[in-house]
């Protein structure tokens, strides 16, 4: 998203291809976790199955927060405010 809005993009616009850019590096790498969740629940003891479990309870949890929580608040505060605070989305100083 900085990227964007330094390259002069509006700020709704630049939000829309953050999130696309950043969405499969955030998937791929989840998803790796999410089968090693499933491989230690499979595979693993007693101890190492609750490890899988509460990792995979963790992922999921934080995937949703990261995507779906995250983009509405962004979304809510996208307005004229959050445009003149541009340096909060780390774009600098807004002219």
């Amino acid at each position: 998203m900085k990227e964007e809005l330094r390259s002069g993009k509006p700020l709704a616009t630049a939000l829309d291809e953050g999130f696309k850019r950043a969405w499969p590096s955030i998937r791929d790498g989840n998803i790796t976790t999410i089968l090693t969740c499933f491989v230690l629940m499979a595979f693993g003891t007693g101890i190492i199955k609750g490890f899988g479990a509460t990792l995979f309870v963790g992922v999921s949890v934080s995937m949703f927060s990261s995507i779906v929580i995250t983009y509405i608040l962004v979304k809510v505060f996208n307005s004229s405010w959050l445009d003149r605070h541009r340096w909060l989305v780390g774009a600098g100083r807004s002219k």
